[in-house]
């Protein structure tokens, strides 16, 4: 009855807190426009200004760029869970949490929920619009299962990610800039253009990097065509960037409050 007690007040607390993050990030406008605007804007940009110069084969680009843009939206996303956890940290609000009667756990997890709750919302928006301008996925139910699970993973680590730099960097502005590499592979992959377009050195780097596989994978079951290994590889780095970012998290996390 303890355990059972504990974990219902630690998931309260984290509702509580994730509740709190909800209602300042759908409250904030310059949020909204980079998380949801700008993935749209990208969507628009790529399919109307440059998708007639792509040959992506038999495959329409709208429905190659898709997956790509996807992934923009999140990693555009989890930026700002690393600068609000900053945030907190640099204010002193974690300090006041912590003599709070509440879950430690929570104070972390709270941000985490409401990473992955909002770049949810952001993706689906994003993936309407899609649907609005000539998007046409082939994928079953089985398939989209899998790309959610796969979108949710990506999420959940990339969002662990950030929690590690929002927890390390001395300023909002130093807690975010994790995204740009994270951007800059994005557009170093196969998500706006085939990688065989690429010169040799370029094109080997793009399709041995995270991004590739997990993007192929996405693509491919979104248009019910045969996945081959790229998925299992994208869970693999999936999983490991997860672990890995989880402990560091998790180390920094225990320093600070000792």
């Amino acid at each position: 009855m303890m355990i059972l007690s504990g974990i219902r007040r630690n998931f309260g607390d984290t509702a509580v807190l994730s509740g709190r993050m909800m209602r300042h990030t759908f409250r904030s406008i310059d949020t909204l426009i980079t998380v949801v605007a700008m993935p749209i804007m990208m969507l628009l940009m790529f399919v109307y200004v440059f998708g007639g110069a792509m040959n992506t084969g038999s495959i329409d680009y709208i429905n190659f760029v898709v997956p790509g843009i996807l992934l923009f939206t999140i990693a555009s996303g989890v930026a700002y869970t690393a600068l609000r956890l900053n945030n907190d940290v640099t204010s002193g609000i974690f300090d006041r949490f912590h003599s709070m009667p509440i879950s430690k756990s929570s104070i972390l997890g709270g941000h985490v929920l409401n990473s992955v709750v909002f770049n949810m919302f952001s993706v689906i928006l994003v993936l309407l619009v899609a649907l609005l301008i000539g998007f046409r996925p082939e994928a079953g139910l089985a398939e989209w299962l899998l790309v959610i699970g796969m979108v949710l993973l990506f999420t959940f680590a990339m969002t662990w990610v950030a929690v590690t730099f929002g927890l390390l960097a001395n300023s909002g502005e130093g807690a975010g800039v994790f995204a740009y590499p994270l951007l800059g592979l994005l557009f170093i992959s196969s998500a706006f253009a085939p990688t065989e377009s690429m010169p040799q050195v370029l094109r080997a780097f793009a399709e041995y990097q995270p991004m590739t596989p997990l993007i192929e994978a996405v693509r491919s079951l979104l248009m019910n065509e045969p996945v081959g290994n790229n998925a299992l590889i994208a869970v693999i780095w999936c999983v490991g960037i997860l672990v890995a970012s989880y402990i560091s998290a998790m180390q920094i996390y225990k320093r600070k409050m000792a």
